[in-house]
């Protein structure tokens, strides 16, 4: 299984750079729902995007990320005793993990009532991703600790 460590490691990038996708242009799906409840055509476009692209491309990516990574720590284990990048990695990757399952409640929530949070709140909260991905990044290739 070593022999393939490479194209995993291809196919765990290529899957998280699809869930970062997904959850960098949800939450602005949300923006333009909660701020444009009063036309009800464009809402149930953006329903139908928000949908598609949780359930189509986020949530398969996520699963594909999660997996290979597992893959990617079963073949070279010893990853989890050099240092603690890899845990707090790790970490950072479960609080991305629970913001990915936050947008399904928040895509629900928005069907329920279209202006159920505002579009200053979803502005904000569209930039938790980008700080949890720049901790991830930062922790793979510079290996602090």
């Amino acid at each position: 299984m070593a022999a393939y460590y490479n194209w995993i490691l291809a196919f765990h990038v290529m899957s998280f750079m699809s869930w970062m996708a997904m959850l960098f242009y949800l939450p602005r799906l949300f923006v333009y729902h909660s701020e444009h409840s009063d036309k009800a055509d464009f809402v149930e476009v953006v329903k139908i995007q928000e949908y598609k692209l949780y359930k189509y491309i986020g949530l398969p990516a996520m699963w594909a990320t999660i997996i290979s990574g597992g893959m990617l720590i079963y073949i070279v284990p010893a990853m989890l005793s050099g240092g603690g990048w890899l845990h707090a990695k790790l970490f950072f990757v479960a609080l991305l993990i629970a913001y990915s399952f936050s947008l399904e409640y928040y895509r629900k929530k928005l069907i329920e009532e279209s202006n159920y949070k505002s579009g200053k709140f979803f502005r904000f909260y569209n930039e938790v991703p980008t700080l949890l991905s720049i901790a991830i990044v930062i922790f793979v290739v510079i290996k602090p600790f």
